[in-house]
């Protein structure tokens, strides 16, 4: 379960305080992947850095009760000079899984052939996606967390079979996908939110939250 309870964040741009969260309440319970619809420029990405920790609230309580993955494409967690095969084995012992395994799996999903024996920080932004992506994919989490939705790469084969198995995902995980565009999340969500002016509205399906987004567009 992952739980926010009156949390507050904001920014000062300089010009403006720029609200994020404004109190904001709400729950994911395990099993039923969340979909939040949020404009452009309203704070999609800082609400998923909340949510794996990567980011504290001004004000209120975030509970994670289970294993949360960190946002998908987040390179935080990988050192540039390292090379995929070092990235992979250090981060598998971080989180207590067997380091061959990750190896072998981020190794076979990414297809980046001798590149995985390189230091990332060589590596091309769609080749930087694909490991990034596959070592989430790799790893054992109950909630995974995806801002906009899968990167899509100029590998059409990395493209399908990283589809298919984050579709498998969803059989026994749950995901929590923030984008502006309704379209995206229907691949993913089973209930919907929605974000604007600070405060989120949560919806049983993404049908109700899409009208509310569509009326405020």
């Amino acid at each position: 379960m992952l739980e926010f309870r009156n949390v507050s964040k904001s920014f000062w741009t300089g010009q403006r305080r720029k609200v994020i969260l404004d109190g904001a309440s709400f729950r994911v319970d395990l099993g039923r992947s969340l979909g939040i619809l949020a404009p452009n420029g309203t704070g999609k990405t800082t609400l998923i850095n909340m949510m794996a920790g990567l980011e504290k609230p001004d004000e209120g309580e975030i509970t994670r009760a289970c294993r949360i993955s960190f946002p998908l494409g987040f390179m935080g967690g990988v050192v540039s000079k390292h090379t995929a095969k070092e990235n992979s084995r250090y981060i598998a012992r971080l989180y207590g899984l067997d380091p061959d395994y990750v190896e072998a799996f981020s190794r076979w999903l990414s297809g980046i052939g001798e590149y995985f024996d390189m230091p990332v920080g060589t590596y091309s932004a769609g080749m930087r996606a694909r490991f990034t992506f596959s070592l989430m994919l790799a790893l054992d989490f109950d909630i995974y967390l995806i801002d906009e939705g899968m990167p899509q790469t100029t590998d059409a084969e990395f493209n399908r079979k990283a589809g298919e198995i984050l579709r498998e995902r969803l059989e026994k995980t749950t995901v929590v996908i923030v984008s502006h565009q309704p379209e995206v999340l229907e691949r993913f969500a089973t209930t919907a939110a929605v974000l604007k002016d600070g405060r989120i509205t949560m919806f049983d399906t993404l049908e109700e939250a899409r009208e509310l987004y569509d009326y405020q567009a």
